[in-house]
């Protein structure tokens, strides 16, 4: 699918539905993609007002405010999203918040930096999503490698809460699953969601 017409779909969507969170992210990608960040930066901070909890909506709404040239907005939305990334164990939104931060010049805070790693052990995972040590998935959740690739790096509790979240995708953007495009944008999501 072409950007024009990505930010076209999503920008109906959004119309159509001003609380709808998934919209306004996808909008704000779509729009940033296309190297529109003025409007990228409207829609990712809409999607900030209607949940503030999306950690990697920080991230892409720095990268398009310092495309901007506005640099220390763009580090105060990074420390918000980073102590979000934290409280909600999204380990690489957080990982790559710090990287930014620290190729701004800016001050890491003292909390973000002391998070430790737990050792992993037979039959567990170190979750990409949460960043916990849980046990793993008894079987791939998938027959394709994706779902290989998330039973060893996945923990079952994310992966539930991905499922719920994966319907919300679905519907809200419309996608019909037989579609090749549309799995590729639901396959894009999840691996967003679950940090892969």
């Amino acid at each position: 699918m072409a950007v024009d017409l990505r930010i076209e779909q999503f920008k109906k969507m959004a119309a159509a539905d001003p609380n709808n969170e998934i919209g306004h992210f996808s909008l704000g990608r779509a729009l940033l993609d296309a190297g529109e960040t003025a409007q990228a930066i409207q829609s990712f901070e809409r999607v900030i007002a209607l949940n503030p909890n999306i950690s990697k909506v920080y991230q892409l709404l720095a990268q398009a405010l310092l495309k901007e040239n506005q640099r220390e907005t763009a580090i105060a939305r990074l420390l918000q999203g980073v102590k979000i990334a934290q409280e909600r164990g999204d380990m690489m939104p957080r990982g790559e918040m710090i990287q930014m931060l620290k190729e701004l010049g800016a001050a890491i805070p003292e909390s973000v930096r002391q998070h430790g790693t737990q050792a992993v052990g037979e039959g567990q995972v170190q979750c990409s999503r949460c960043g916990k040590v849980a046990s793993k998935m008894a079987q791939p959740p998938f027959s394709k490698p994706i779902g290989k690739e998330i039973q060893d790096k996945v923990c079952f509790d994310c992966w539930r809460e991905w499922i719920g979240m994966g319907t919300k995708v679905i519907n809200e953007l419309r996608l019909p699953m037989f579609d090749p495009q549309a799995q590729k944008v639901f396959d894009q999501h999840m691996r967003e969601f679950l940090n892969l």
